[in-house]
């Protein structure tokens, strides 16, 4: 892919420049947490966007996506806002620095990706963070990473409508080869948990549906977690998110609340706790433990958060079914993909056997994504 956008950068606007790159996501574990002020646990992996990018000296952009094989230009004020979809996210990116004092300039590009479209593995977010990491070093913007991810988020909210939260366009700036980050969604706080399973593949599972379900599922559950906290802090004010409380405190307000919002609360308490107990088994390279709090993450999502479809239900099912380590749907949910922890001696196996037991259920197989933990925003 370096090599292809150096020869078209070559032919469309001549001579060479520096190329940047950054990466899609998953989220080990920690879902359906972000909006209480729980914890998420995601890590950069070796699929992303790479762009060659060169300032041109005008108040012009001129952008080439390989992808869409198409060419298009654009200035830099707001009412230059592009047609093209996949345009608008670096006219975000550029507009979000504007607003925040940066002086960017035209500049001419060409750029691709490899993130497999519609997955769940923010595709949109390794382009953000990809151009907002490159212009901050080109036009000496002094931001920090920190900034850049905010950027990349307000990209989103602002310029592509999708009011999204912080983890993807985090992962996709500070991910670190080797390695996840356990990110507190309230405060930002990070911290970087060493993931080297020797012995032990982490790969993708796609069920290639998506369910029309998600967003109005999504907001009656988000009501009935605040409904919860809100019982809860009649009696602990202390408690701003329901990821404050004390499972004991959710039992005191039982009856106040409706079966539905207790269900909903007792899955996030518990995967809050989960994420942490992850981080423990981590340092101690206990992947069997990592595995086993995967598989009762999935059994929360599937029958108390209620958020899991037949397809993600029958993978996860499979891989238990045939001793997989770890298998959970990962992402909104009705639809999308496992995330699934395979020993090497067992991975081909049940690649296979997934692959020909799904399609006789559903008509199809899944598409099959191997991912390694890998490097985020960075420079080539």
């Amino acid at each position: 892919m370096k090599n292809l956008i150096q020869e078209r950068f070559a032919e469309q606007f001549g001579g060479t420049a520096a190329q940047y790159a950054s990466a899609g996501r998953v989220n080990l574990i920690g879902e359906h947490v972000d909006f209480c002020g729980g914890f998420v646990f995601p890590g950069a992996i070796d699929c992303g966007v790479i762009a060659q990018v060169r300032p041109n000296g005008t108040d012009q952009v001129n952008a080439y996506s390989l992808h869409y094989d198409q060419l298009l230009s654009f200035g830099l004020e707001e009412e230059d806002l592009p047609h093209a979809h996949w345009a608008r996210y670096l006219f975000g990116v550029c507009r979000e620095m504007i607003k925040r004092g940066a002086r960017i300039g035209g500049f001419d590009t060409v750029f691709d990706g490899n993130v497999p479209a519609g997955a769940g593995l923010s595709s949109s977010a390794a382009l953000e963070s990809t151009f907002a990491f490159a212009l901050n070093d080109l036009f000496g913007c002094g931001f920090t990473k920190f900034d850049l991810a905010l950027i990349g988020q307000a990209t989103e909210h602002n310029y592509v409508g999708v009011k999204c939260g912080i983890m993807d366009q985090f992962a996709s700036m500070f991910g670190r080869k080797d390695s996840l980050i356990l990110l507190n969604c309230r405060t930002l706080e990070h911290k970087y948990y060493p993931f080297h399973p020797q012995g032990y593949r982490l790969v993708l599972l796609d069920t290639c549906v998506k369910h029309e379900l998600a967003s109005s599922a999504y907001n009656r559950r988000r009501a009935s977690v605040e409904a919860a906290a809100e019982a809860i802090r009649k009696r602990h004010p202390e408690v701003e998110f329901l990821a404050d409380a004390k499972r004991v405190w959710l039992e005191e307000v039982k009856d106040e609340i409706s079966a539905e919002d207790f269900l909903r609360a007792q899955y996030i308490l518990g995967e809050v706790q989960r994420v942490l107990d992850v981080c423990n088994a981590l340092t101690r390279d206990d992947y069997g433990m990592v595995g086993e709090l995967m598989y009762q993450t999935h059994f929360g999502l599937s029958r108390m958060y209620e958020v899991s479809c037949p397809e993600l239900d029958f993978l996860a099912t499979l891989a238990r079914r045939m001793e997989v380590t770890g298998a959970r749907m990962m992402g909104g949910g009705y639809g999308g993909c496992t995330i699934n922890l395979v020993q090497e001696e067992l991975y081909a196996p049940f690649v296979e056997r997934a692959k020909k037991e799904f399609a006789t259920a559903f008509g199809h197989e899944p598409k099959v994504y191997d991912v390694v933990i890998s490097d985020g925003a960075r420079k080539l």
